[in-house]
């Protein structure tokens, strides 16, 4: 009786431990490497595939700069699937608890309060953030803690959705350093940046408190080698990475956070934006930024363009977290 008893209990202790590893993925660094800080990575968004970045990225910076990586997705309730197209289910975020860098690119979330409140948690120790592409947009609505979270990207970004800067699909976007910036840390060994995600409008950015590390330049085509466009559209150019600090929700401290417009997971072949992303979770994180640090893919990157999809396209699709597990790469749709 005592024996059954005992391999029942391992039976839902093991289930249970596949469950909670099922929805998320976890990178350790490689023995002898490791930092000993832990990075989460919050993917979610139905248009620009942070899906397929997220994990990409929590490989590159734990198997080539030891730091512990979770990477979290929109999982689809019924089947546990990876599906952006349910904006309300991002399990894991009690990760945060332990994090020392939140990454975060969702799109128009409407989470639960349970999911919700180690987001308020971490942002009230003023821990620090990155956020890119949609992050602007992170969360749709909610009044959870007492804060307007429709306004996240405005309190804690620098900048709610405000518009295409460029003709959508049409029109890309190339970097161009802050000459009075150029010696920041996060900008070491970054300078060619094109992005196939075009320009975001940015108005509400307070340019004065706000660090300001690259502007946008709107160029003709979805083209590294397109030029800029002359005229109006890029005079001024529209802030691209930025550091800035942000009031924590209670009032009682602030964070810094490094944001980005740029993101899209097709942006990401540049490695100049990859090592942005690396050379911000150091400076984040209190550590020296690398001169010039490797962002060599760890596994095959091969992104799915960027667009809205159908209904059922991720079910259809059925890319579970662990299709991205080392040494694993999910081959892209376009």
């Amino acid at each position: 009786m005592i024996t059954t008893r005992i391999a029942a209990f391992l039976c839902i202790a093991f289930a249970t431990t596949y469950s909670l590893a099922a929805d998320r993925l976890v990178f350790e660094p490689p023995a002898g490497t490791a930092n000993g800080h832990h990075i989460v990575l919050i993917s979610g968004d139905e248009e620009y595939r942070t899906e397929e970045s997220c994990p990409m990225l929590g490989k590159i910076l734990s198997q080539r700069h030891g730091f512990k990586c979770t990477v979290l997705f929109a999982i689809d309730k019924k089947t546990g699937v990876i599906n952006p197209n349910d904006n309300s289910n991002i399990p894991g975020l009690e990760t945060l608890a332990d994090a020392d860098l939140m990454i975060i690119g969702t799109r128009w979330r409407v989470l639960p309060d349970d999911q919700m409140a180690p987001i308020l948690d971490y942002l009230n120790a003023g821990k620090p953030l990155i956020g890119f592409r949609t992050s602007t947009h992170a969360f749709k609505s909610g009044k959870f803690g007492g804060y307007n979270w429709a306004n996240f990207g405005i309190n804690v970004i620098g900048e709610n959705w405000h518009s295409h800067h460029g003709h959508h699909k049409v029109q890309g976007g190339r970097a161009v350093v802050v000459p009075e910036n150029a010696d920041h840390p996060i900008l070491n060994s970054v300078s060619d940046i094109y992005t196939a995600s075009d320009i975001y409008g940015v108005v509400h950015l307070d340019q004065k408190a706000a660090t300001v590390l690259l502007r946008g330049a709107v160029i003709a085509a979805l083209d590294p080698d397109a030029p800029i466009v002359e005229g109006p559209i890029n005079d001024p150019m529209m802030p691209l990475a930025w550091l800035k600090s942000y009031p924590s929700p209670s009032g009682e401290t602030e964070g810094k956070v490094f944001a980005t417009t740029a993101g899209a997971a097709v942006d990401l072949l540049s490695e100049d934006l990859r090592r942005l992303f690396v050379n911000a979770s150091y400076f984040l994180t209190d550590q020296e930024v690398p001169e010039k640090a490797d962002v060599g893919f760890v596994d095959p990157f091969d992104p799915s363009f960027y667009g809205f999809q159908p209904e059922n396209y991720f079910l259809e699709r059925g890319l579970k977290p662990e299709d991205f597990e080392l040494g694993k790469s999910a081959k892209s749709v376009q």
